[in-house]
């Protein structure tokens, strides 16, 4: 995991700008080891992003960049992952003023909207008291991320109803203004897909702004922190179109996944014949092969291919060098 977060740190340093990174519960319960099973107490996902949470810490402040962190989907069989993870940001609280993590996500989409909310307030509630954000899910993104697997679910819960995001802001920001954030479906999904198959509807999300900015008779135009899920393979424009109407976070996980490949794929392509056993090579039968079956150096390529992927998405989501603006 440390590959993944490195490339996250270098690139916001090139960047000069923020980064969100964030620990999946599969993510958690690898970066505790594969040694472990991941049991109903959730306590191998647990350790393992508290592990990340404070390496990233660590590391952040060598970097010199601000660094939010974050846990992803959430379901309800989950509950006692978000619970630990909770703990964790209370006990860091008490000793720093601050969480572990930034925010957390509840995925409780699968759930009616009634039930959702019932658990989210709760939740939110306990959150806000250490000033940690959370982020919902209403609709479906489609696709499979980490498990779930939403591939045969109905189009039309993959747009959510300006009404259903209005019902939301209003139960949610009874409890917390201000420290939440909704991850409304726009037709978006996890994973990429080939041009046309994926029918993204950003205006959707303008839509529900003006709605609940006109229920509400707010001044702000953008009364809703909203959070793009699946932007890997988006468009730009799509993207941007997205930012103008309210969206602050952009997950691009397949992508992520993607590039750590292809910079080892490109690395065994070039370096290929230095990589057949530890002794003998083109330049000779008792040449050693050490410094290229390195682990440092493949995953050394693996960090370099994610950070030009990760500059490609600053440059989408007009971040670049956003600490000087």
């Amino acid at each position: 995991m440390s590959t993944v977060t490195n490339a996250c740190l270098e690139a916001a340093k090139k960047a000069n700008s923020p980064m969100i990174i964030q620990f999946s519960n599969g993510g958690g319960a690898y970066n505790a080891g594969k040694g472990w099973k991941n049991e109903k107490d959730q306590k191998a996902a647990i350790m393992g992003c508290v592990a990340g949470a404070l390496h990233v810490r660590a590391l952040a402040e060598f970097y010199g960049v601000p660094i939010i962190l974050h846990t992803d989907h959430c379901a309800k069989s989950l509950l006692p992952w978000f619970d630990g993870l909770l703990e964790a940001n209370e006990e860091y609280f008490a000793k720093h003023g601050e969480p572990l993590f930034t925010s957390h996500m509840l995925d409780l989409s699968e759930e009616s909207i009634e039930e959702n909310m019932e658990i989210s307030k709760k939740y939110l509630e306990r959150m806000a008291k250490i000033n940690c954000f959370l982020e919902v899910e209403i609709g479906i993104t489609g696709g499979e991320e980490d498990g779930v697997d939403n591939t045969d679910v109905a189009q039309e819960d993959l747009y959510s109803k300006p009404e259903e995001i209005h019902q939301v802001y209003t139960e949610l920001n009874s409890v917390a203004p201000g420290m939440f954030s909704v991850a409304a479906a726009f037709g978006n999904v996890h994973g990429v897909y080939s041009p046309g198959n994926v029918k993204l509807t950003p205006s959707i999300l303008g839509a529900a702004q003006k709605y609940i900015k006109e229920k509400e008779g707010l001044d702000t135009d953008k009364p809703v922190a909203f959070v793009f899920h699946g932007g890997s393979g988006s468009s730009r424009e799509d993207i941007r179109e997205a930012i103008g109407y309210g969206v602050m976070k952009m997950n691009i996980d397949t992508d992520t996944q993607w590039s750590m490949w292809d910079g080892v794929r490109q690395y065994v392509d070039k370096n290929g014949p230095y990589l057949q056993g530890q002794i003998g090579n083109p330049e000779g039968p008792e040449k050693p092969n050490k410094k290229y079956y390195d682990p440092r150096m493949w995953t050394r390529a693996a960090e370099e291919s994610t950070v030009a992927r990760l500059l490609t998405a600053y440059e989408d989501l007009n971040a670049m060098d956003a600490l000087s603006k």
